[in-house]
């Protein structure tokens, strides 16, 4: 009778500690671990619709999470959009409007690209003025991390300037200098091995330090460096996504020609495939360190990009398509990314959401979910996405704003856009012409409607142009040296040399005998 009652507090015990740890999930504070990959595209992943690109890993955190299909990163090139997730504020409010680095003013003629408009200038570093989302949780108690590309400032900025304790990566480049294998060129990132894979090694210095810190309460920023260009991958990975092109049937042309630069109508750079493939396995080590330290249950994980997929520019990756356009458009595809939000100890209360969100409103929705404090005076254009998480809906209609006054190198236009409920406007500033779309009915912005609806254009750009004076915008400006002539010549030569060069590296690229070099961008260098 003893031993039969001992048994059964024995089971009452394990059913009480079954059900403690929930409980005990929503006091405590969350540990919190951030994945920002690098020009990654909305459908760049298979659980986005891609059926050529295999992200078992990052699908993982989709199938466990929220996703929200009309995630926007807040610019369409990458300075400006982190600067928004750090800060909690539009790219016009807090000053990055462009990529650090880049050229404006006159100092944008040495480009040659005979354009109608000097760039504007931009702050070139993230404001030390702003508290932001790493200073914010350190001050409640978070040890904080971050891992990879920062570009929001020089030396004196970098992330342990604002508000990480420990920077591994982090510097004022935003491309992988050097390339993805190891020797590469990072002060902030010790080579250890000849042909080390730069993403993998992200992940393992992530989930060293998510082992280390498992019984703290952390922030870890997981920032690849990876999909951007110099696309580099492996010859097996290569050789498995030619292949798999191969099968799924090549078309003769991959390419067609946008308003400046050609842009890729295909999914099937296999070189760019194996990119994709390396970043999901690097997710795959971190998700499974949550697992074997036992934090996967009290640890909340985003997973999001910072602009559209590269489809025209730097390395012509991937197509974004239904989308329109990509990485330095004004359209959907430069802006609209993969966004998911997994809050285990939530459960999947709501599977999807359509509500529009963009990335400053990631700062308080971290905040309120970790039962902290929000701070509105600083992540003033971000809300807080509790209430959707938590299955219930967002009872408020708000604007989102985006301000590029820059061209870019990817064929996109100076120009600045307001989406309000389906309505999405684009104000040019090259002519000041508009254009609206209802994303609703044409999310691949075919038919601008700008014609048939005149007092809805003029009511949502009178409110474009005043909140861009209200936060202090800068503009660009007429050049005068500017000569139509030129301009033509510079877009005849894309049409006729630039278009078929890219045609025939695709199918260089596709080739069974393709060979970059002599070992493979160094991911052979090991087995020297």
């Amino acid at each position: 009778m003893k031993k039969r009652f001992l048994v059964l507090a024995i089971l009452g015990l394990s059913v009480f500690a079954c059900k403690q740890p929930q409980k005990e999930l929503v006091d405590k504070k969350p540990n919190i671990l951030f994945i920002l990959v690098d020009d990654l595209g909305l459908n760049d992943l298979s659980a986005t619709g891609s059926t050529y690109y295999e992200t078992p890993n990052v699908d993982r955190i989709a199938d466990e999470g929220v996703v929200f299909t009309q995630g926007y990163a807040a610019s369409r090139v990458c300075s400006p959009s982190r600067a928004s997730i750090m800060t909690g504020k539009f790219t016009a409010r807090h000053g990055i409007t462009d990529w650090i680095g880049a050229a404006s003013g006159t100092d944008w003629r040495k480009h040659g690209r005979h354009d109608k408009l000097l760039p504007a200038e931009y702050k070139h570093a993230l404001p030390k003025s702003d508290i932001s989302m790493a200073e914010a949780f350190k001050a409640n108690g978070y040890i904080t991390f971050f891992s990879g590309k920062w570009h929001l400032g020089d030396e004196g900025n970098y992330p342990e300037d604002h508000g990480f304790d420990i920077n591994i990566g982090g510097w004022d480049k935003g491309s992988p200098m050097g390339g993805y294998f190891s020797p590469w060129e990072n002060p902030k990132l010790p080579n250890k091995k000849k042909g080390e894979n730069l993403t993998m090694r992200l992940a393992e210095e992530t989930a060293d330090f998510i082992a280390q810190h498992k019984d703290t309460t952390f922030f870890a920023f997981l920032s690849f460096y990876a999909v951007h260009g110099p696309i580099q991958t492996s010859k097996e990975k290569w050789a498995k996504y030619r292949e798999k092109a191969a099968n799924q049937g090549i078309a003769q042309s991959g390419y067609k020609m946008e308003r400046v630069l050609p842009i890729r109508q295909v999914q099937d750079n296999p070189i760019y495939a194996g990119l994709v493939e390396s970043m999901d396995d690097a997710v795959g080590v971190v998700l499974d360190a949550l697992k074997a330290n036992g934090l996967e249950e009290s640890t909340i994980v985003v997973f999001t990009s910072d602009n559209g997929g590269v489809a025209s520019g730097d390395s012509f990756s991937t197509s974004n398509l239904p989308l329109r356009g990509g990485k330095g458009y004004q359209w959907e595809g430069g802006i609209r990314e993969p966004y998911f939000i997994k809050v285990p100890w939530l459960g999947q209360k709501i599977k999807e959401s359509d509500f529009p969100v963009i990335g400053t409103d990631f700062y308080p929705t971290l905040l309120d979910l970790a039962k902290l404090e929000l701070m509105p005076g600083q992540h003033v254009d971000g809300v807080s996405l509790r209430p959707i998480l938590e299955g219930g809906k967002m009872d408020i209609s708000r604007p989102l704003y985006w301000h590029y006054p820059h061209y870019g190198n990817q064929g996109g236009n100076p120009s600045s856009i307001i989406r309000e409920g389906d309505w999405k406007l684009i104000h040019y500033w090259e002519d000041g012409s508009d254009e609206l779309y209802n994303l609703s009915n044409d999310p691949s912005e075919a038919h601008n409607v700008a014609a048939q609806n005149t007092d809805l254009v003029k009511e949502l750009k009178n409110k474009l142009l005043s909140w861009l004076d209200e936060v202090g915008a800068n503009y660009p400006s007429p050049d005068t040296t500017f000569d139509p002539a030129l301009a033509a010549k510079r877009h005849e030569n894309i049409v006729n040399e630039k278009l078929p060069e890219l045609e025939k590296q695709r199918m260089d690229f596709l080739s069974p005998d393709f060979k970059p070099n002599a070992d493979w961008w160094g991911s052979m260098s090991t087995r020297d």
